[in-house]
């Protein structure tokens, strides 16, 4: 694998044809894997003429990010130096020579902006449902199994087993499982394909890592943070809210919010970061375990702007439905609010509704009556009225805009027919595990106060 991969960048140099194999734009590891493993397949059982590159559908700087996919490599000895990323390569320029074939894995819809590049697309690998909609007109070999890498590792099973190494046979077993979710029957994701060419591959590869071993460090290192920079953190699970020209990002970080603002030149880079990513308040929602195994959630808003911090900060205080229970929590800077939850059941997804109100209520303070002058010697009964009832109206609900984040996310893996979970299994983000373990944490202390009774 790692001389075919610098084979691929030497190619890019030259101004010949090329078959690009592209994952998702969420660049999951079974994204990356498929289109690393099957583009090697292709070229090695394919005419010398024909140059096939997998290509990672996401920007170089935001592979740090994707904790699980770094790990990985590094386990299986891949240098990230020779991957290829969307933004070293020219798909449209490409096209409009005329030198581009597309190979789909992981996927079988593009999206908006690279809708030109349809009709150069050959093949679509994908284990996700067909949206009869926006099919390509191509062969399309799509098949509802719990990984696509499942996919890959059939064709080259089937086609030409001799050319699978030990390297990436260990690329495709450590992402079935994972996707599989170390193919726990009671779960429901792995089908019997995906159990199928997992035990091929530990029969052709004994000293593949145990299952075991291979999923637990696989899943821890999708949520480790350690070596992420301040503006990485916050952009690794970021949403955003907007009303008129102000923006609000709220990031998910998995870590005590104490040991966060403590974090070197930390203020430095909250304003960096809105900066850059024009926003004028940032809501840092901090989330771990403490030493009782219990779950904690803490806030933190962040903004230069007094009067729209304090209109953002009461709406919370004062909210009842839901109620976050918030604390105040000690803070060194003038434009940074800190809390602890003490309601660990407001997730991020209950927390946007009350910014969006928070929004509200400040443009509303804003529409002062001509003649008349904004002051401070508004009367405080009247304000925590306003803030309680901007509190409680919660809007209906968000757009799907403003609950998407601004990179992609993980997609849900498509399930077998029949699965016990009606509406698919869930994203396994580190925020609904948290929020899972929550909810048994609560019920076990209430059997146990029942039971004392």
């Amino acid at each position: 694998m790692e001389d075919y991969l610098q084979g691929c960048r030497a190619a890019l140099q030259e101004s010949r044809p090329l078959h690009i194999v592209l994952g998702n734009e969420a660049c999951d590891l079974d994204s990356m894997v498929s289109a690393l493993a099957l583009a090697f397949y292709l070229a090695k059982t394919t005419e010398a003429e024909e140059v096939f590159v997998p290509v990672l559908n996401i920007n170089r700087s935001e592979l740090p990010l994707r904790g699980d996919n770094v790990f990985f490599l590094q386990k299986i000895n891949i240098p990230e130096s020779l991957l290829i990323f969307r933004d070293e390569i020219d798909l449209h320029a490409l096209h409009q020579a005329g030198q581009l074939t597309l190979i789909l894995v992981d996927h079988h819809v593009l999206p908006k902006g690279d809708a030109a590049l349809e009709e150069a697309v050959a093949e679509v690998l994908d284990h996700r449902p067909i949206e009869q909609r926006h099919c390509p007109p191509c062969p399309m070999s799509v098949e509802l199994v719990g990984s696509c890498a499942t996919l890959v590792t059939e064709r080259i099973l089937q086609g030409a087993p001799e050319i699978l190494d030990r390297q990436t046979a260990a690329l495709l077993h450590g992402t079935i499982i994972l996707d599989c979710v170390n193919m726990d029957l009671k779960v429901g994701k792995a089908t019997p394909k995906d159990s199928k060419y997992v035990e091929k591959l530990e029969a052709l590869f004994p000293d593949l890592p145990k299952r075991n071993d291979i999923f637990d460090s696989l899943q821890k290192a999708k949520f480790d943070i350690s070596g992420l920079t301040t503006e990485q953190m916050l952009r690794k699970d970021q949403k955003t809210i907007s009303r008129q020209d102000t923006k609000v990002a709220i990031s998910a970080i998995y870590m005590d919010l104490e040991a966060f603002l403590q974090r070197s030149g930390l203020i430095a880079d909250l304003h960096a970061f809105c900066q850059s990513h024009n926003c004028d308040v940032l809501v840092t929602m901090t989330i771990f375990f403490n030493t009782h195994n219990e779950p904690v959630r803490q806030l933190a808003i962040f903004c230069p702007h007094a009067a729209l911090r304090m209109t953002i900060c009461g709406v919370l205080e004062h909210s009842h439905s839901p109620s976050l229970k918030l604390t105040p929590a000690p803070s060194t800077h003038p434009h940074l609010q800190a809390y602890l939850q003490g309601n660990t059941q407001v997730s991020r997804k209950k927390l946007l509704p009350l910014l969006q109100e928070a929004l509200s209520a400040y443009f509303d303070s804003m529409k002062i009556p001509s003649g008349q002058r904004e002051t401070e010697g508004v009367c405080r009964e009247q304000a925590d009225k306003e803030l309680d009832r901007a509190g409680n109206s919660l809007v209906p609900g968000l757009s799907q805009d403003e609950e998407e984040p601004p990179l992609p996310p993980t997609p849900m893996n498509s399930l077998v027919d029949e699965c016990p979970l009606d509406q698919g299994l869930p994203k396994l983000s580190a925020e609904v595990i948290f929020e899972k373990c929550s909810q048994i944490s609560q019920s076990q202390s209430t059997a146990a106060s029942l039971s004392k009774k």
